[in-house]
């Protein structure tokens, strides 16, 4: 699975024996988050592919599409959709990892977001909205 992940990103199985539930390190290489280290828990329902695995950021963040409880904004992890780009049978998890990737690249939404305050404060000053994102990493993340 290694080589099929995108730059910057890692998938961390605890159990070996339990490949349903693992774990996901991103470490963007630019943009407003380069240099943090991300985590986020995947775990994959006897459901799936029916049914779309359960994500969960936790490392605290501030981002506009990723709650500071860790819940995430994004379209695939989502059955019903309201853009059309839900979670469907044809998805695999390789999506999920590129898309959570992307959160911290070009898929980036500032006009439906999650964390309205980050969203906002993105928009009235960018300067202090970068400042606001490394001092989350500087608190947050490890590295």
């Amino acid at each position: 699975m290694e080589s099929n992940l995108p730059e910057g990103c890692v998938a961390k199985f605890e159990d070996p024996d339990t490949l349903h539930s693992f774990r996901l390190v991103v470490s963007p290489p630019e943009g407003y988050w380069s240099g943090g280290v991300f985590v986020f828990s995947i775990n994959v329902p006897e459901e799936y592919n029916i049914a779309p695995p359960t994500v969960r950021c936790e490392t605290k963040l501030w981002h506009p599409n990723i709650s500071e409880e860790g819940e995430i904004c994004l379209s695939l992890l989502r059955q019903n959709s309201i853009d059309g780009l839900g979670w469907a049978p044809t998805r695999r998890l390789k999506d999920v990892v590129w898309g959570l990737s992307s959160l911290f690249m070009d898929l980036l939404n500032f006009d439906d977001p999650l964390n309205i305050e980050a969203a906002e404060h993105y928009q009235r000053d960018k300067e202090s909205f970068r400042r606001k994102v490394r001092e989350y990493i500087d608190k947050y993340t490890k590295r």
